[in-house]
């Protein structure tokens, strides 16, 4: 597996806000902002797995967890031919959100670079294919003082616009196995009541819930009972969101098409509550990766068959930088040649296929084209050309 740099990220304690260093491309700093807007999770996983069943990941940790490759085969750099709604699949009634746009909250890295730069060349092409597009907006710092005001600030904006904001509770236990995005709260006990405090912050308009990316899917890290124990409390954690907004969609981690079988991950997912109406409304993939939407809307549709659950379930997939696919060698390091995806919409055409959507922000780097986790406007004008 590619060994990749490690992440510094710095939360201060005592004012509870997330910051990230800037790059000598001129990106943003990013702090002490009053909520986090930027994604810091990196993907620790190659873009395409290697072909041995098991492959160490680069850790900043001493002991490096072991993660499992696909066992189908790895998929291709191809067009993307997934645009056409499909006829022959009738997608199950479910109850659609009173807006079909999506929000673009008027925090992050990209616009704040936009707002500073008006006479950098690239900023007309940044700003119109990435900075005036919505994103998901990710809560990464164990911060429960202020957890509940920083997510109200956000769904509250949407509800006012009238539009559906899509956040990301990233604060789970050993998260990333303790690799390059390591951190969250501290325990399962803590994490448990930060959700709860999180919860209290989604209001009663629409939102969508990307739950805790990696959190399933790299599983294999954990022991039995520390994995059994950290899918009880994703289940509750699902319930408890869905109780406090009866409107939030809840979506579980589905990792990508270049990951698990999907046999394997529909049964964590399972165990997860991924299949319970009370906590879920289906699964996201791809968050962070490069496969192309036709494999992840393939692998997400096999994931629901084999899952289970009421008819309803759907898939979100993150196109942000999927427009090229997976890169032939397995890089995932702010690989060359990646371009945007699909733009983000509520209106796939595509049975069983929620949305896609830019959980990862374009242009926030992995740690190679700039500082890991800050906007880096050579990699932004890169991907939007």
């Amino acid at each position: 597996m590619v060994a990749a740099a490690s992440v510094v990220v710095a939360v201060g304690t005592a004012t509870g806000m997330l910051s990230a260093f800037g790059d000598e491309d001129g990106g943003s700093a990013d702090e002490a902002r009053p909520d986090v807007t930027w994604s810091p999770r990196l993907q620790s996983l190659p873009a395409r797995p290697s072909p041995s069943a098991a492959t160490p990941s680069a850790s900043a940790s001493a002991s490096a967890p072991v993660k499992e490759a696909s066992p189908g085969p790895s998929p291709t750099k191809r067009p993307d031919t997934s645009e056409e709604p499909e006829k022959s699949q009738k997608k199950e009634p479910r109850t659609a959100p009173a807006s079909t746009l999506l929000y673009r909250h008027p925090e992050s890295q990209v616009l704040d670079w936009v707002r500073a730069h008006p006479d950098d060349p690239r900023q007309d092409l940044i700003q119109s294919r990435i900075a005036d597009h919505p994103a998901a907006v990710w809560f990464a710092d164990y911060t429960p003082g202020t957890i509940t005001s920083r997510v109200r600030a956000v769904t509250s904006g949407g509800a006012e616009a009238g539009r559906v904001p899509v956040v990301v509770p990233y604060a789970i236990p050993d998260r990333d196995c303790g690799g390059h995005s390591q951190g969250g709260a501290p325990d399962l006990d803590a994490y448990d009541a930060w959700i709860d405090r999180f919860a209290a912050g989604l209001g009663s308009g629409d939102v969508i819930v990307v739950l805790e990316p990696d959190s399933v899917a790299q599983a294999d890290c954990l022991s039995a009972g520390a994995r059994a124990d950290r899918f009880a409390s994703l289940a509750r954690a699902g319930r408890v969101l869905k109780d406090a907004n009866p409107k939030a969609r809840v979506y579980y981690d589905a990792g990508h098409s270049g990951w698990h079988a999907p046999a394997k991950q529909a049964g964590w997912l399972r165990q997860a509550g991924a299949a319970s109406a009370d906590s879920s409304d289906g699964i996201f993939s791809n968050v962070s990766n490069f496969h192309v939407t036709a494999d992840e809307v393939a692998y997400d549709r096999a994931v629901l068959d084999a899952l289970g659950g009421p008819p309803g379930l759907g898939a979100v997939i993150d196109t942000s930088r999927n427009g090229s696919g997976a890169p032939a060698d397995g890089e995932w390091c702010d690989p060359e040649g990646r371009t945007l995806g699909r733009a983000p919409t509520l209106s796939t055409g595509m049975g069983r296929i929620d949305a896609y959507l830019w959980v990862k922000l374009p242009g926030e780097s992995d740690g190679c084209k700039g500082k890991p986790g800050t906007f880096t406007p050579s990699y932004a004008y890169d991907l939007a050309r």
